[in-house]
């Protein structure tokens, strides 16, 4: 079987007709956490791509901790993302709505009225966090989540699930990388708990494991993906020794619930700490299914990735951001538009649907 970014895949229910994955990259253009004719337009000129993978997308309120982001937890949040959907299945693509709860990571006075940022541990994340009309400001300390909270939490994250197909998703990814509330239960820097969701790397899994399994039993394995970052340090996550083995055991416990795929993303070509590829393979191993792999890509080490069997699928995300018609372009080698980061996270058009085509 052929192994370029240019051949078919098939991804649990779906079949990819290239490989390329479009990651998931925040762009802050949901008005009040709703879904928009903007960001159908964005998503439709790159249904091009193998399979495109949403922003972070908030399962409830309390996960709802930057401006602008979208959810998946409110029935006009479900209208909204139909217009995406719709857009891209036009277009022929397959598209995942990424499911992610901040945890720690916010500010209250990016989250709905009522809402509150819980975490497992009342730890505050250091930095700053954007606020319309205020700027950056301090992080706050989160409420320790109880018991009743983390299986609420899972809830949420089903219940988003649920939603997303009703939206016409083709799947869901769980947000488990980056410093997010999932990938802060893995973690024992911001999980300091004493219960059977901290200290043992087994322990730490649980929750992980728990949303893998319940999403999994609402909406099909097949449909569900989930996003790791070893070694990450973004949003504060402590670096700790032991991180390869516990990775190949979240792997390996994640793997066990028959996902369609795990979505590793190394950070290092952005400055984080270096994900060997040992490690990944080890991962890819006990993940045992089909790995896309994430991290500063380009054609060349794209396609050296899959001949080598180093992972399955390739996602590529400011390429993607800056080129609508990335599969077109690197099909034929033609060169890349350049991204603007002053226009990343700004509401509008710009820097968001203008970025010329071949």
């Amino acid at each position: 079987m052929s192994r370029t970014l240019f051949s078919e895949f098939n991804l649990g229910e779906n079949t990819l007709r290239n490989r390329i994955v479009m990651a998931p990259m925040t762009r802050c253009r949901a008005i009040d956490g709703v879904p928009n004719d903007l960001m159908a337009q964005y998503y439709g000129q790159r249904a091009e791509g193998g399979l495109l993978i949403t922003e972070g997308t908030a399962p409830s309120a309390n996960g709802s901790g930057y401006a602008r982001i979208p959810g998946l937890f409110r029935a006009n949040q479900v209208e909204g993302w139909k217009r995406v959907t719709r857009a891209v299945h036009e277009g022929g693509g397959v598209i995942f709505a990424q499911l992610m709860h901040v945890g720690r990571v916010g500010h209250p006075d990016n989250l709905p009225e009522g809402a509150e940022l819980v975490a497992p541990s009342a730890i505050a994340a250091a930095g700053e966090m954007y606020v319309d009309g205020k700027g950056p400001q301090p992080q706050p300390v989160p409420r320790e989540m109880s018991i009743e909270d983390v299986h609420a939490a899972v809830e949420e994250f089903t219940t988003a699930a649920k939603n997303a197909r009703e939206a016409g998703f083709d799947g869901v990814e769980l947000h488990g990388a980056n410093g997010y509330l999932i990938d802060q239960f893995l973690n024992p820097g911001p999980n300091q708990r004493t219960d059977r969701y901290g200290g043992s790397v087994d322990n730490r899994a649980r929750f992980a494991v728990e949303v893998a399994h319940s999403v999994s039993d609402a909406i099909g394995a097949g449909r569900v993906g989930i996003r790791l970052s070893p070694n990450g340090a973004f949003n504060d996550v402590a670096l700790y020794d032991g991180w390869e083995d516990a990775f190949t055991y979240f792997a390996g416990q994640l793997g066990a619930v028959g996902l369609a795929y795990l979505h590793l993303v190394d950070h290092s070509s952005m400055g984080a700490p270096t994900v060997g590829d040992a490690v990944k393979a080890r991962m890819k191993k006990a993940f045992n299914g089909p790995v896309i792999l994430a991290g500063g890509f380009d054609r060349e080490r794209a396609e050296a990735a899959l001949a080598a069997r180093q992972g399955d699928l390739i996602a590529f995300a400011r390429p993607f951001l800056a080129n609508p018609d990335l599969v077109a372009r690197l099909k034929s080698d033609a060169a890349l538009n350049e991204p603007d980061p002053a226009t990343f996270y700004t509401p509008g058009e710009k820097g968001y649907l203008d970025y010329p085509t071949l």
